[in-house]
């Protein structure tokens, strides 16, 4: 008698099956999740560049108009103006980062 090893059809599509069941759960978690990361990682940013705003008053003895300026000066990286949820960071008159909201 033949000893045939190896998996059938069947078992093959099941195991198929179980495969995109768990992707199709886990999905929405992740995207869940993504957004709640960039959120964080935006307040992150923002204490950041506050740090570097009160390092450029330090060091010029006034505020930034903006932050072209931090970048001019070489306190933010080029093009480092967005949080990464997509959104700007302003700086207003008494220095204070904060986001701006995106319209959507």
């Amino acid at each position: 008698m033949k000893n045939n090893k190896g998996f059938t059809l069947i078992e093959m599509l099941v195991v198929l099956l179980i495969i995109t069941i768990l992707i199709f759960v886990a999905i929405p978690n992740i995207t869940k999740h993504s957004t709640s990361i960039n959120n964080k990682g935006c307040e992150a940013y923002i204490s950041m560049v506050q740090g570097q705003v009160e390092a450029y008053e330090m060091e010029f003895h006034q505020l930034p108009k903006d932050t072209a300026e931090l970048v001019s000066k070489d306190y933010l990286t080029s093009g480092k103006t967005k949080c990464p949820n997509g959104n700007e960071i302003s700086i207003d008159s008494n220095g204070k980062v904060s986001e701006v909201k995106s319209q959507k």
